[in-house]
């Protein structure tokens, strides 16, 4: 996340185009961003519930902030203002959808979501991951479950690329034979 936030920082256009000093405004402003990004868009998160909103909600308050660079003097105050951004820039957009919904005396028919093939699927799916040998289990969990990249599982695992590779090949061949 850190550096998707970089770069999109670097993207913006620069106001303070021109001149040693303002392009060292515009480092400042990108350090902050790498630097403090992770724990902002914790923040947006709590405020919107929702990882993608969170990543707007975060981008639109750094554009605000970053027009309002210049005019923030105390540094150690940028923390509460991205916040505040953020808090005001969510309110603005809540406000905005609250008025596309609109009351009426007349409950709209909904149908219910049946959570119970998903809830079979993941029965399912553990009483197949039992039945591998542990080792098996472990890379496909590893690989599928926490996004691990072959190397890093390697790492875990402490054995070659290939292993883990043709692990978990005969892993998903076997799971495959299973069901």
């Amino acid at each position: 996340m850190r550096s998707s936030l970089y770069r999109e920082s670097a993207r913006l256009p620069s106001p303070w185009s021109g001149g040693g000093v303002n392009a060292t405004r515009h480092e400042e402003f990108r350090a902050y961003v790498a630097e403090r990004g992770p724990v902002l868009l914790r923040q947006a998160a709590q405020l919107t519930s929702d990882r993608t909103e969170a990543e707007d909600l975060l981008q639109a308050a750094l554009a605000k902030t970053y027009l309002a660079w210049d005019r923030i003097e105390d540094r150690s105050a940028l923390d509460g203002y991205v916040r505040r951004a953020m808090v005001n820039t969510q309110i603005s957009w809540w406000r905005r959808r609250k008025l596309e919904v609109y009351p009426t005396d007349q409950l709209p028919d909904r149908p219910v979501a049946d959570h119970t093939d998903r809830s079979e699927m993941h029965d399912a799916l553990g009483r197949a991951l039992r039945r591998l040998p542990e080792r098996q289990r472990l890379a496909v969990m590893l690989r599928y479950y926490e996004d691990m990249s072959e190397r890093e599982i390697a790492e875990v695992l402490g054995v070659s690329v290939g292993t883990v590779k043709s692990t978990v090949s005969r892993a998903m061949a076997r799971l495959r034979e299973l069901y």
